[in-house]
């Protein structure tokens, strides 16, 4: 096993600080000195870990992409058929690692903030296109060519719309309960 040197175990902690601020500040008025109070740590810190708050934030978003794209891959990888992977797919997106209150509302912030940073904007894309191939390699072998698209477009902006929800929400998510609404939204879709 890799032993993490300190750089990475402060590099996490960093991140894990900045998602705590920025979901009690909110990404436009949090500062360097807020995110390092809540990791104990300076700004200059964050300045030598990562160069600029901007940095910060791509980083943070990497990290939250990374345990997206882990959670997609390990339920893949249990799934055999079309439907299955299609649900696998969904319950990654609502995953016990990912779907918690201020990871939610650090996502849909940056992804509000997307289009004023070409970094920010180049991770937006990149995450829509790989949601958007993923659901239509699964969606081609349950659905009719007529029906495809919309399902697809169903399936983005439902998701998109409880992780809204969630980030309004006053009490802690509960992603397995989410995960099960989500599977009945699929249902939903592919046998009317």
């Amino acid at each position: 096993m890799t032993r993490k040197r300190i750089r990475d175990i402060r590099h996490q902690e960093l991140i894990k600080a900045a998602i705590r601020a920025i979901h009690k500040r909110g990404f436009a008025s949090v500062t360097m000195a807020e995110i390092a109070a809540e990791a104990d740590a300076s700004a200059a810190s964050i300045n030598y870990y990562f160069g600029s708050k901007e940095k910060l934030m791509g980083a943070t978003m990497r990290h939250l992409l990374g345990i997206l794209r882990q959670a997609t891959l390990t339920n893949l990888a249990k799934a055999t058929t079309p439907r299955a992977r299609l649900m696998a797919i969904i319950d990654a997106n609502f995953d016990d690692a990912l779907f918690t209150g201020p990871q939610c509302s650090v996502w849909i912030q940056f992804w509000a903030h997307a289009p004023y940073s070409k970094s920010l904007s180049r991770l937006h894309h990149i995450n829509r296109a790989r949601v958007r191939s993923h659901f239509r390699a699964e969606l081609k072998n349950l659905l009719t060519t007529q029906t495809r698209e919309t399902a697809q477009h169903a399936l983005q902006s439902y998701m998109d719309g409880v992780w809204l929800e969630a980030t309004k929400s006053n009490k802690p998510l509960n992603a397995a309960a989410t995960r099960k609404e989500a599977r009945r939204v699929i249902t939903l879709l592919l046998d009317s």
